[in-house]
């Protein structure tokens, strides 16, 4: 089995996977669609997919996800073919580099076996036209031989089900898009859903939270569980070192406070960011390669990684000529915003 690759950053507020979410995540995870909390459209949509496809005794149709870092994508390729009673296989775009690797991974599945492959639109071209013969016709083409002798032998796969995790489905080609049967966008959690998550987690790790305690660590984990989970076990360390090691709101708003993530889950990055476009650019409009040169990050990761969440609470609005910063951010940086802005 292919390793995800691994963000290896120290962003406390970092939905990326890291090596800490590696090592534990997979305790953490639900088994079963009853017990996955949140995402609910997607949820009913699957139970009826899922069932349709047991009771025809046939593999599920290719199903693609898409949304920001850490929404639980992974979670339910794991469960899908958990529920379906076979095998997946894991891997991710940038590990397939050849289309022999690709070959051979599809020609190691068994019937009904689940495919998932993490940031699919980073395939290269070669890789993605040996999928879509597979996708469709569950058979591979192979060239054999070089030059004048050389032939295309068509081997036949088993009936599988690909399922494609993507934070960019606007890189996807379309060729591949259109082969999917079901498409579907993975939203941000609500503070409840959290606090459940939380709970859960809680219980998993043998640590007391109260209610409140739960409610303060929703709040601040920017609607991403994976950021939930990864909060709750650092305001844990903090409980048992510097109280009795239950998490009360008390120790919740202490601990959050001082890995510097403020009551809207923002931390020194993303008031960085906010700050910059403000006092460098006036509060934009500023392009988005002009704003990551001034605060040194990669454009891709502004809009894969910080962007989404602060779009979300309304800190950013994106116009046609560049990134704005809103009223909203003003007031909860505590700044007053620009008099033509106010009018």
């Amino acid at each position: 089995m292919e390793k995800r690759k691994i963000n290896t950053t120290a962003r406390g507020v970092d939905t990326q996977a890291n090596v800490e979410d590696a090592r534990i995540e997979g305790s953490l995870r639900p088994k079963s669609l009853d017990n996955y909390i949140g995402q609910k459209k997607i949820k009913e949509s699957l139970k009826i997919y899922i069932e349709a496809a047991q009771k025809r005794g046939d593999s599920l149709d290719h199903l693609l996800f898409y949304g920001p870092p850490g929404l639980g994508k992974t979670t339910l390729a794991g469960i899908i073919a958990n529920e379906m009673g076979v095998n997946i296989k894991i891997t991710s775009g940038p590990a397939i580099e050849k289309p022999g690797d690709m070959a051979a991974i599809l020609n190691n599945l068994q019937a009904g076996d689940v495919l998932f492959v993490d940031e699919i639109h980073r395939l290269n071209r070669q890789v993605e036209e040996v999928l879509y013969p597979a996708m469709e016709d569950f058979a591979i083409d192979i060239m054999i031989g070089k030059g004048p002798t050389a032939r295309s032998i068509r081997l036949d796969l088993p009936k599988f089900t690909l399922i494609g995790a993507t934070t960019r489905a606007g890189m996807l080609s379309a060729p591949l898009r259109d082969r999917f049967g079901m498409i579907h966008r993975m939203e941000f959690y609500d503070v409840d859903e959290l606090c459940s998550i939380i709970m859960q987690s809680a219980t998993v790790l043998g640590v007391e939270v109260d209610e409140k305690g739960a409610v303060e660590m929703a709040r601040r984990s920017r609607g991403t569980p994976r950021l939930a989970n990864r909060i709750l076990k650092r305001v844990r360390d903090f409980a048992e070192v510097k109280y009795d090691g239950v998490i009360t709101e008390e120790v919740a708003v202490t601990a959050l406070d001082l890995m510097d993530v403020d009551k809207m889950g923002l931390d020194h990055t993303d008031r960085n960011l906010l700050m910059t476009m403000i006092g460098k650019f006036g509060g934009g409009p500023v392009g988005l390669d002009t704003l990551a040169a001034a605060i040194g990050e990669d454009s891709g990761t502004i809009e894969d990684v910080y962007e989404p969440y602060l779009i979300k609470n309304g800190f950013i609005n994106r116009t046609p000529r560049g990134r704005v910063v809103t009223m909203e951010a003003y007031h909860h940086l505590g700044l007053e915003a620009p008099a033509s802005d106010e009018e």
